[in-house]
């Protein structure tokens, strides 16, 4: 059985990746968060209260195991990266750490790789996560474990994860604003994104742990859809029409309101064997399942 170690895992796709190598039945799984979220797992996995962000909390939880496996979800700074660099050296085989999209800019290129942002070469700064946006956060965490891990270390660059269980609820806020005749600001209804499912996710995760891939690497369902595509489909879900504006306010911004196209090229992933699930086949079940709620 593997070592597991899941910093942060009682929600969404964190939550999806202990079910699944639950289902797998291959790991001795260990879940550590700040305790705020029961976990719904049993006896099956045991569970750390560690606040990620002090080291000597993290130093406890990493000197627990030899760990085969460790998947890091909550990191968003350097000096978080650098303390899971130094308190893990000789104690994992892999490390999986989920970044984000986020680390390109909107705009630049249609189909982005994992080359137009090289975090082997990005300048490292010091602070915690109040100290930088979320972009500027995960490119900072990917340099330091690009640049200073002795450990293998697996950069899943995710897009938008959508699910029932969103709790940020961002594929929600459209289909209600729809039911409800309330407008959404969007500035460019051609602009394509790309997206995940949580079950994916959680599925590539534990891909990504369990083989030989290391370096940044994006992951997303197959194609696209561009955003007035995505409003059209959450009309045809919801029978009614939805109230467009380029207003971006505050109240009415769309979480999908990007400027200019942005989805990633994942041939990489799929060159090294994954198999990734067609965007077409269940963005419209998601779609009709949170119409009927």
């Amino acid at each position: 059985m593997k070592k597991v170690l899941i910093l942060g895992g009682t929600r969404f796709f964190g939550k999806r990746l202990v079910q699944y190598l639950l289902q797998e039945g291959k790991s001795e799984i260990t879940v550590a968060t700040r305790g705020n979220t029961p976990l719904p797992f049993g006896e099956e996995v045991r569970h750390l209260i560690v606040d990620r962000e002090v080291e000597e909390q993290l130093r406890a939880a990493a000197e627990k195991e030899e760990w085969d496996i460790v998947y890091d979800n909550i990191c968003y700074s350097p000096d978080a990266a650098m303390d899971a660099v130094k308190l893990f050296d000789g104690r994992t085989k892999k490390y999986v750490f989920t970044s984000s999209l986020s680390v390109y800019d909107v705009g630049v290129k249609d189909a982005m790789e994992e080359e137009d942002f090289d975090p082997s070469t990005y300048g490292i700064q010091h602070g915690r996560h109040d100290r930088f946006t979320y972009q500027e956060g995960k490119r900072q965490a990917e340099a330091v474990f690009m640049q200073q891990a002795s450990f293998p270390v697996v950069c899943v660059r995710f897009p938008i994860v959508l699910g029932t269980d969103d709790y940020t609820k961002r594929l929600h806020f459209h289909v209600d604003r729809i039911k409800e005749g309330r407008p959404i600001g969007l500035p460019n209804l051609n602009a394509r994104m790309g997206f995940i499912h949580s079950e994916e996710a959680a599925r590539f995760l534990a891909w990504a742990g369990a083989s030989s891939i290391t370096g940044p690497v994006n992951a997303a369902s197959q194609n696209t859809i561009s955003i007035g595509e995505l409003m059209e489909l959450i009309e045809s879900k919801t029978g009614q029409k939805a109230m467009l504006t380029k207003d971006t306010e505050e109240d009415a911004a769309s979480p999908f309101g990007v400027e200019a196209s942005w989805y990633m090229n994942t041939n990489t992933a799929a060159e090294a064997g994954f198999e990734f699930d067609n965007l077409n086949d269940w963005l419209p079940k998601l779609v009709d399942q949170l119409a009927l709620n």
